[in-house]
């Protein structure tokens, strides 16, 4: 069943004293195969209910938290409801079940208007926020994306790319000519817009860029979210290669070269989920696609054979049909 686009956000955009009203949708669409989980037994489903823990060690108060008892939410996130994604059938794991080991445990379902949040700011520790205190600070809606300056897209990170919206203006508004000259405009200089805006109760940095003959908005991380190279321990500058190698390395990049076109790849063990589903659905019970993995190669302990191997291999695999290259830029 195709599901109709919606609109995820209508306000403006704001270009000096210009302002285009717009609308944002969602540019593309994640299709995980979702489950819901089933008693093997019964086949009844599976429901995730709110219900309290064991009752926190004396001594350990959590701050911030309502006067008589309380029992801390189990730290980890939450699994989410409505079920599961292929490739991601685990459920959350939180800490051990320890209330058959505390005298007088009585488990309790709570009402949702009784969840409170907690963060956890030592192990053990919590700080209760109310919703109420979270309403309180929330950011209100924007009703324009500002766009504070103009940057050249290659100066920015992929990394700090996280969701991508469509942008449309709005019909009846008397958008179109001013949609239309931004998205020349920033055709013409090469730029992406930079401006911030709230979207689901949450605030994002945005850059607007043009795609083809129309505006896209690329949610953006905030630099205090990237993490840096440091975090990871890698301290180490790379080897430089030896010229032989990084030339041979570079033939194998020139072979592989081609034209950008991402219906060339798939998502094959979505597509075999799907297909066993098809299978059973029919009565045909479990069947497996094989797949056309290619089986993995013996290690080669010389860098510079490992090299000149691929490119055989490249050779041969592209003998039989030729690839749309690209030349490569000097």
């Amino acid at each position: 069943m195709t599901e109709v686009p919606r609109a995820v956000w209508r306000g403006a955009i704001g270009f000096g004293l210009v302002s285009i009203p717009v609308r944002l949708w969602a540019a593309a669409t994640p299709k995980d195969v979702r489950f819901h989980q089933f008693d093997r037994g019964s086949g009844r489903r599976v429901h995730y209910r709110r219900v309290t823990g064991e009752h926190p060690d004396p001594g350990e108060p959590f701050d911030g938290a309502p006067e008589g008892d309380w029992d801390p939410p189990a730290p980890g996130p939450e699994p989410s409801a409505g079920g599961m994604s292929a490739g991601r059938s685990e459920p959350a794991q939180g800490p051990p079940d320890r209330s058959e080991a505390v005298p007088g445990y009585e488990e309790r379902e709570v009402p949702y208007e009784d969840v409170v949040k907690g963060y956890e700011v030592a192990e053990g520790r919590y700080v209760m926020v109310t919703p109420e205190e979270l309403a309180a600070l929330r950011p209100e809606r924007s009703r324009t994306i500002e766009i504070q300056d103009f940057v050249s897209l290659d100066d920015i990170d992929p990394v700090y790319f996280d969701r991508s919206y469509l942008v449309s203006p709005q019909r009846g508004a008397g958008a179109e000519k001013p949609y239309g000259l931004l998205l020349r405009a920033m055709q013409r200089s090469r730029r992406v817009g930079i401006g911030t805006f709230v979207l689901s109760s949450k605030a994002h940095l945005a850059a607007i860029r043009p795609r083809e003959d129309v505006l896209v908005l690329e949610t953006l991380f905030f630099a205090d979210e990237v993490r840096s190279v440091s975090e990871i321990g890698y301290a180490a500058l790379p080897v430089e290669p030896a010229p032989r190698e990084l030339d041979v390395a570079m033939k194998l990049i020139d072979l592989l070269a081609t034209e950008w076109d991402p219906s060339r790849y798939r998502d094959a063990f979505r597509e075999e989920v799907l297909g066993l589903i098809e299978s059973k659905a029919a009565g045909a019970g479990l069947v497996r696609v094989e797949g056309s993995s290619t089986p993995p190669s013996a290690g080669v302990a010389d860098l510079m054979a490992a090299l000149q191997a691929s490119v055989e291999n490249v050779r041969k695999r592209t003998s039989a049909g030729p690839r749309t290259r690209r030349r490569r830029s000097s």
